[in-house]
């Protein structure tokens, strides 16, 4: 018995426990960013059961693309800011973030050469950044909404 108790006692010791992986993601460090007005950005919000407002309209992820690339023809700079309800679901939002990135490829033809270009040969219309907020900024959100 005290062989089987000794056993036991060094293989709980020298086992490695593994705890489940799940997917490494790097969050934005909380810096010190000037506040985007709303009309100066593009706020794309993914809500539970998946679906999607853009600047408070709802809209089906097949018009997301379109919406938002007529809206940056007129500011190319204009940054695209990626927000996502506490109830929706992680796969959602990356769905979302992953149709924002192929705006590239959309406009681009086989050989990836952009269709709509100005006169010096340049992309008219691409997506140049999508912001997530920091865990930080949706809990100050959260707080000033009385969501707990």
């Amino acid at each position: 018995a005290d062989i089987s108790f000794l056993l036991i006692i060094y293989f709980m010791i020298t086992s490695a426990f593994s705890a489940d992986r799940g997917m490494d993601f790097a969050l934005p460090e909380d810096m010190d960013t000037p506040e985007i007005k709303q009309e100066d950005s593009i706020d794309v919000h993914v809500l539970r059961g998946g679906a999607i407002e853009v600047d408070a309209k709802g809209i089906p992820l097949e018009g997301l693309l379109p919406y938002t690339l007529e809206k940056l023809k007129a500011n190319p700079d204009k940054p695209v800011i990626l927000r996502t309800d506490p109830d929706a679901t992680y796969g959602d939002m990356i769905r979302v973030f992953d149709r924002l990135r192929q705006a590239s490829s959309e406009w681009t033809d086989l050989d990836g050469q952009p269709l709509h270009t100005d006169v010096h040969g340049n992309p008219l219309v691409e997506i140049k950044t999508i912001s997530i907020p920091t865990q930080r900024e949706i809990e100050n959100l959260w707080s000033m909404l009385g969501i707990q």
